[in-house]
């Protein structure tokens, strides 16, 4: 019996209809169950690079303060680390040191706890935040942290840049690069942010208005710097684009006016996205990304 041969699919076309199960820019996927699948490229599973690359940061300056230079090491923050110079267990070419503020370059031999240090290679991590995960580093009452979805992505301790609160998800960003994440979070460098904010009810054109023309909040006056629906047909999910820092500022401009934001997606960072990148998965920076955010404005 002669045998039907198979209808093949072409290679290309096939490709192009998975790639438009993610579409660019959104907040979600449009497959709901894309969260929990693998990503496919052809007939084979895709697996990101996880291997760390090892980043070009450019020059490094031939010195620092001693607790940028123990934080750098992967030892503690730098607020820790003032701790441990003035208790007297942090020694500087044989030398206990106890001034604050004492600098240090890559040639001293510098040792904690008899143990000598070396300055670590910067790492970047970009994670796609769950909810109910805490953004901090330590908190004793916090049941799930970000760090518990990063913990064995590098040996360097890494730190988060900027808070998500709990029930927020989306775009956040890991590193051991201090001088990078001071320059992200400082209010005076205007990072742009984009959030997918889905509310209880109809946004009115009224109150969109006022919100991008700007409100006075109690700790002060805020204003989106863009704001639109994400869909004209549903008017309860829209996009915000917003510079500001503080505090579940997103949030507190839709309490204003009595909306409840019932669930606050980070889409945007910075210059970077989460597309293609599952909830609660992280990835390696490319190069061309950390070039990107440090060549933002000192």
């Amino acid at each position: 019996m002669e045998r039907k041969k198979r209808k093949r699919i072409p290679r290309e076309r096939k490709q192009d209809d998975e790639n438009r199960s993610i579409y660019p820019g959104s907040s979600r996927p449009s497959n709901k169950n894309s969260d929990k699948k693998p990503l496919r490229q052809g007939s084979k599973t895709f697996k990101p690079r996880v291997s760390q690359p090892e980043y070009n940061t450019g020059p490094q300056k031939d010195e620092i303060r001693l607790n940028k230079y123990l934080s750098n090491a992967g030892v503690c923050s730098r607020r820790e680390a003032d701790k441990y110079i003035e208790a007297g267990v942090v020694t500087v070419n044989g030398k206990v040191v106890t001034e604050l503020g004492t600098k240090v370059s890559p040639r001293d031999d510098v040792r904690f706890n008899n143990e000598r240090l070396s300055l670590e290679q910067k790492v970047y991590l970009l994670l796609n935040k769950p909810k109910d995960f805490t953004t901090t580093t330590d908190d004793p009452h916090a049941d799930k942290t970000v760090m518990d979805l990063v913990k064995n992505a590098c040996r360097q301790r890494v730190y988060p840049v900027g808070r998500l609160d709990k029930k927020t998800t989306g775009v956040l960003l890991l590193t051991n690069d201090g001088e990078l994440s001071a320059r992200l979070t400082h209010p005076k460098h205007n990072h742009k942010k984009i959030y997918h904010v889905y509310l209880d009810q109809n946004l009115k054109k009224s109150d969109m208005d006022q919100i991008a023309q700007g409100i006075e909040l109690n700790d002060g006056p805020i204003r989106a710097d863009e704001i639109s629906y994400v869909d004209p047909k549903d008017k309860k999910q829209v996009g915000v684009e917003i510079h500001s820092g503080r505090n579940r500022i997103v949030r507190r401009i839709f309490e204003k006016f009595d909306y409840k934001v019932l669930k606050l997606d980070r889409v945007y960072f910075a210059g970077l996205t989460k597309k293609g990148l599952p909830r609660g998965k992280w990835r390696f920076l490319s190069q061309k990304e950390v070039d990107m955010l440090r060549m933002t404005r000192k």
